[in-house]
C-alpha cells in the first residue's frame, strides 16, 4: 500500500464507533506509488528512444514525443532528489554512492562505446569516462547531484538557486562535456525541488481533483505540441546545449529554462497524479527501473544497425504501434528479477574487499555479536 498510515474503526464499549491510532507500515517496506511511478517512466524512456527514427515521418509521433520528453526525465529526477534527501555523506553512503552509481557508470560507460564502435562503424571512439556516452550521463548526475546534498539542505534558497544556475548555463557553450555537466546543471532544479518535497506534497497531486483536471491538460499539452513541431526544437527539453549551440539568442537560454521547468513541472504533477497508489502486476519492477534503463540502450542503439526500422510499415500506424509496444515490453523484462539477478554484480557490487569498516559498523558488529 502506498499511504503513509491506515486507520482502522473500532467499535467501543456500549456500541460507540471511535477511531483506532495509526498503524504504520512495517519499516523499511517500499511504497509502491513510487515504484510505480519509477516504472512508469522508464517504460516512457524507453518507448522516447524506441519513437526517435519515427518522428520524420509523422508529426503526431513527434507531438508525443515532444509531451513525453518535457516530463518523463524530470519526474524521474524529482523522485531521485526525493529519495536522496537523507544522504549525508557518511561513509556507508559514499560507499553506495560508488557501488551503485561510479561503478556501473565505468561500467556501461565502456560497454557502450565498445557496442557502439560496431553499430555507428566508429571502430577507433575512444573509451573516456569524462564524456558520458548514450545514457550514461544520468549516472553521473546523480554522482554529482547526491555528493551536493549537503550543500542544498543548508542553502536558505536552494531551488532560486538551482534555477539561476540552470539559466547561467544555458549562457555559456564553453561548459563542455566533461561529465556532460551542461546537462548536469539544466536538471539540476528538478533533483533540488525532490529534495524539498514532502510526503504531504505527493499526497496533493494523487486526489481525485488532479486526477481529473490531468486529463484537460495532458490534452492540451499534445495539441500545444503538435503546434509546437515545425516551429521549434524539441531539444530545448533534452537540457545538454547552450541557447548559442541551439542556434538562438543568448537571453533564450534563460527563458526556456523557466518555460520548460514550468512545462515541465505541470506535466510531471499530471504523471504522478496518474499513478497507482495500490501494488500492481508492475510494483515490484520499480525496484529494478536502473537496469531497464541502462540495459535497453543496447537494443536501441542496434536496432538500428540491425535495420528494425527499414520496412516500410514500420513508419505507418500500426507500426508505430507494434514499435511502441514492444519497447515496453523489453524494458518490462528488463526490469525483472532474473535479469536483475544476473547483472547485479555490476549493477549493485558489494565490493567489501574495498572499504574500511568505519566506527559505526564496527559497533554495530559487536552488538550484534554480544546481543
Amino acid at each position: 500500500m502506498s499511504e503513509d498510515t491506515l486507520r482502522m474503526r473500532t467499535v467501543a464499549p456500549g456500541g460507540t464507533e471511535r477511531k483506532a491510532p495509526p498503524v504504520t507500515e512495517p519499516a523499511g517496506r517500499r511504497d509502491a506509488f513510487f515504484d510505480n511511478a519509477k516504472y512508469l517512466a522508464i517504460v516512457l524512456v524507453a518507448i522516447g528512444h524506441s519513437w526517435e527514427p519515427l518522428r520524420d515521418d509523422s508529426r503526431a509521433v513527434s507531438a508525443l514525443y515532444m509531451v513525453v520528453y518535457a516530463f518523463h526525465m524530470p519526474a524521474f529526477i524529482v523522485i531521485s532528489g526525493y529519495f536522496s534527501r537523507s544522504f549525508d555523506a557518511s561513509p556507508g553512503r559514499i560507499r553506495r554512492l560508488i557501488t551503485g552509481l561510479a561503478v556501473p557508470y565505468v561500467v556501461f560507460e565502456t560497454a557502450y562505446t565498445l557496442f557502439t564502435r560496431w553499430t555507428d562503424q566508429e571502430h577507433g571512439r575512444p573509451v573516456s569516462l569524462l564524456d558520458p556516452l548514450y545514457l550514461t550521463w544520468f549516472l553521473a548526475a546523480l554522482f554529482i547531484w547526491r555528493l551536493t546534498t549537503p550543500i542544498w539542505q543548508r542553502v536558505r534558497w536552494p531551488l532560486p538557486v538551482a534555477l539561476v544556475i540552470a539559466m547561467l548555463a544555458t549562457l555559456s557553450p564553453s561548459i563542455g562535456n566533461d561529465l556532460d555537466l551542461q546537462r548536469t546543471l539544466q536538471f539540476l532544479p528538478y533533483f533540488v525541488l525532490g529534495l524539498r518535497l514532502r510526503p504531504e506534497h505527493f499526497r496533493l497531486v494523487r486526489r481525485r481533483a488532479a486526477r481529473i483536471l490531468a486529463v484537460p491538460v495532458f490534452a492540451g499539452a499534445l495539441v500545444v505540441a503538435h503546434w509546437a513541431v515545425p516551429r521549434m526544437s524539441g531539444a530545448w527539453f533534452y537540457h545538454r546545449d547552450s541557447a548559442e549551440e541551439l542556434a538562438a539568442p543568448a537571453w533564450y537560454g534563460p527563458v526556456m529554462t523557466l518555460v520548460t521547468f514550468g512545462c515541465s513541472l505541470v506535466l510531471v504533477a499530471c504523471f504522478l497524479a496518474w499513478v497507482p497508489g495500490r501494488r500492481a502486476w508492475f510494483t515490484a519492477l520499480g525496484a529494478g527501473t536502473l537496469y531497464g534503463y541502462l540495459l535497453h540502450g543496447f537494443v536501441a542503439q542496434g536496432s538500428k544497425f540491425w535495420g528494425w526500422y527499414e520496412p516500410a510499415w514500420v513508419h505507418r500506424p500500426l507500426g508505430e504501434i507494434v514499435v511502441t509496444l514492444a519497447a515496453a515490453v523489453l524494458v518490462t523484462a528488463l526490469c525483472t528479477p532474473p535479469v536483475r539477478r544476473v547483472f547485479r554484480w555490476v549493477m549493485e557490487p558489494g565490493m567489501a574487499w574495498a572499504f574500511r569498516r568505519d566506527a559505526r559498523d564496527r559497533t554495530r558488529r559487536r552488538e550484534a555479536v554480544s546481543a
